[in-house]
């Protein structure tokens, strides 16, 4: 049985020769990650200095235990492999490709040993011991010191998209705000990570259940990306959460490019039924960025007056005009009342006859075309439309525009505006 001083002997001896390599062998494994991992080394020379000096320290921190007997348990990852971790981190390089690195790294370094082993020693036994005693402390290396460093990856990654979401909704509550003089365009551009200059349409976007038990936020983003794919958009869209249910969104558009209801509506058919939107009109510059955003939070106060039974979907171009007359909501509900008078009730028949009533007016007063929308018979429609203005406080002819506007308010907003029948 051979004696484990004499393996230990042995790997000191090996070790040792390999820390004369130390430099040449960093480069070597700085040319391999060049050549399998491109993305870790590249134009940026301060980067790839960080990595030359994290590989330089691993190797020898590796080459110090196999030379002075020290437990990998107790090791902790050089100083420059902590900071290479978190650069990574803040550049969005994915985790893997650090943990690959390492792996190629473990099976180079042992491929530079087995060889030093295979030079030196004759003995199979003995040549056989040390390279299991070499694969086991290498692997109890590595695993610890990755180990760490994917925590320590993990850490800086929250933090660091913490602070920049952080800074960008400062940024995006600056430039919505009322500022005394012209905003620093590309400034603000570069925190917020989006186009200022082009066509945008501002969209507020959340999750209308309650509870909701999965991740709300990663739900409405997708919903935004699935709606910026429809309209044709160019480039990535600005997503600002404002709680743990709702987001802040801008879409960067095409120069004159239309926000079509279908496209919204398809953009919302596979996700989840809760998702709700409500969509400004395209604008364009920093004006336009504050104006397509107003114009949806308008919508949105609508949409959450309505509750809900309120659509998936409220755009300004279909309600802005209700939307504006929501501001104060008591005042609304009084005007509604004084407008429709007993019609404003909130009951069954009244509600048909309302809607017949609305439909009428739309088509211009015409029976016929009434009656095809709403899938009736002409005399029906004539009958409900009777009865309609018979409730009435003043004929149609002393103020149809009050009355179409009222009818509109009952049909989006339902109880919210409606008198107790």
């Amino acid at each position: 049985m051979l004696d484990e001083e004499v393996v230990s002997e042995r790997i000191r001896q090996i070790a040792a020769t390999l820390a004369d390599r130390a430099g040449e062998l960093t480069v070597e494994l700085v040319q391999l990650y060049a050549n399998d991992l491109p993305q870790l080394v590249n134009d940026d020379e301060r980067m790839v200095s960080l990595l030359s000096a994290s590989v330089y320290q691993n190797i020898e921190t590796a080459l110090q235990i196999f030379r002075h007997g020290i437990d990998p348990a107790t090791v902790e990852p050089p100083a420059a492999a902590v900071e290479y971790a978190r650069r990574l981190a803040q550049r969005g390089t994915p985790v893997f490709d650090l943990i690959r690195a390492y792996d190629l790294g473990q099976a180079a370094m042992l491929d530079f040993g087995f060889q030093e082993c295979i030079r030196l020693v004759d003995d199979a036994a003995l040549l056989g011991a040390m390279m299991r005693r070499l694969l086991k402390v290498a692997y109890e290396f590595i695993t610890r010191v990755v180990r760490q460093l994917v925590s320590v990856y993990q850490d800086e990654r929250d933090k660091w998209l913490l602070n920049r979401s952080a800074a960008r909704a400062a940024k995006v509550l600056d430039l919505l705000g009322d500022n005394s003089g012209p905003p620093d365009v590309d400034a603000a551009e570069a925190v917020i990570g989006y186009r200022l200059r082009g066509t945008h349409v501002g969209m507020i976007v959340w999750h209308a259940s309650e509870g909701y038990a999965g991740d709300a936020l990663s739900l409405l983003e997708s919903a935004a990306g699935a709606v910026l794919e429809r309209l044709g958009g160019q480039g990535r869209p600005l997503f600002v959460p404002r709680d743990e249910a709702g987001a802040w969104v801008w879409l960067p558009l095409a120069p004159g490019a239309a926000v079509r209801r279908e496209d919204l509506d398809a953009a919302l058919e596979g996700t989840e039924p809760g998702v709700r939107v409500t969509v400004g009109d395209p604008a364009t510059g920093v004006d336009g960025f504050r104006d397509t955003h107003q114009q949806a939070r308008r919508v949105h106060a609508l949409a959450l007056a309505a509750g809900e039974h309120c659509d998936r979907v409220l755009t300004f171009r279909e309600v802005g005009t209700v939307a504006l007359m929501t501001s104060d909501l008591n005042a609304a509900r009084l005007w509604v009342a004084s407008t429709l008078g007993p019609l404003a009730a909130d009951d069954e028949n009244c509600a048909r006859l309302r809607e017949t009533l609305r439909v009428f007016l739309a088509s211009g007063g015409s029976y016929t075309a009434s009656a095809a929308e709403l899938t009736m018979h002409k005399n029906s429609v004539q009958y409900r439309v009777r009865k309609a203005q018979e409730l009435l406080p003043r004929g149609l002819a002393e103020g149809r525009l009050d009355v179409e506007l009222a009818l509109n308010l009952c049909r989006r907003l339902g109880a919210a505006v409606l008198a107790a029948a």
